[in-house]
């Protein structure tokens, strides 16, 4: 079984080191991964300049541009044949409920979903994680379902995984994201040259994190799965439009 692995964290992330170890034991693995930290760059693609693809001491491969331009790059130019799975990650930190929208990690699964493939993106909800190996034997056991029974169409999945020790950790359970609050507002700083600079607020904390949210699985030691999809119509305000504009 051939494996794309990929990630936003960038290709010397202690996270994407622990999957590729990991899945190499069940499968061929191949790691595109982003230089540099690139999270938070969604499904952003590099057009207004060529790429540039090296291999590291290590074997992987590293690109300089987004997750989404890795996993592009691989599966159009890099593979002669698509490779029969695209996970994501590990990834440092949750990326759970409105986290998606922003997401490198989910971003880099998003376009092999898109190229035909059948993609995972797999998180640590943890941020001061270093063992990354309880989520990697995970992504092994979805692989391992994968094989015995493949799905008939490309999937998406989310994946969280709370930061537990393996034996410890709850079954997997299909879940729905759930919200966040808005985010934090914008920290206000001051270059030694005396310019104002503004970082990004930290994200809001959980809001809608019932049960069967993702929030929620994670909260009970549970691994939270999320089937996504990119339709992003609001088919619910259809008709609210179409009245809205025959006015």
């Amino acid at each position: 079984m051939r494996i794309l692995i990929s990630n936003d964290d960038g290709y010397f992330s202690p996270g994407i080191a622990a999957l590729a170890l990991a899945l190499s034991s069940v499968a061929d693995v191949t790691v595109v991964a982003p230089e540099r930290d690139r999270s938070g760059a969604s499904n952003s693609l590099t057009l207004d300049r060529p790429l540039t693809l090296r291999r590291a001491a290590n074997g992987f491969y590293y690109v300089d541009g987004t997750p989404s331009d890795c996993v592009h790059l691989a599966v159009t130019g890099i593979f002669e044949t698509l490779p029969e799975m695209v996970i994501s990650g590990v990834n440092h930190g949750a990326n759970m409920g409105d986290d998606t929208i922003y997401s490198g990690t989910v971003a880099a699964a998003t376009e092999g979903y898109l190229l035909g493939v059948p993609a995972v993106a797999i998180s640590l909800v943890s941020r001061d994680a270093i063992d990354f190996s309880a989520a990697a034997q995970v992504a092994v056991d979805l692989v391992h379902r994968f094989m015995r029974q493949p799905f008939l169409e490309p999937v998406l999945l989310n994946v969280n995984v709370p930061d537990l020790p393996y034996d410890r950790l709850g079954p997997p359970c299909v879940t729905r994201l759930g919200r966040r609050h808005k985010a934090e507002p914008v920290v206000r700083g001051t270059t030694p040259r005396g310019d104002t600079v503004y970082w990004v607020g930290a994200a809001g904390r959980a809001a809608d994190a019932g049960e069967g949210t993702d929030f929620h699985a994670v909260a009970n030691g549970l691994i939270s799965v999320t089937p996504l999809q990119i339709d992003l119509t609001h088919t619910a305000q259809t008709g609210l439009l179409t009245d809205w504009l025959s006015q």
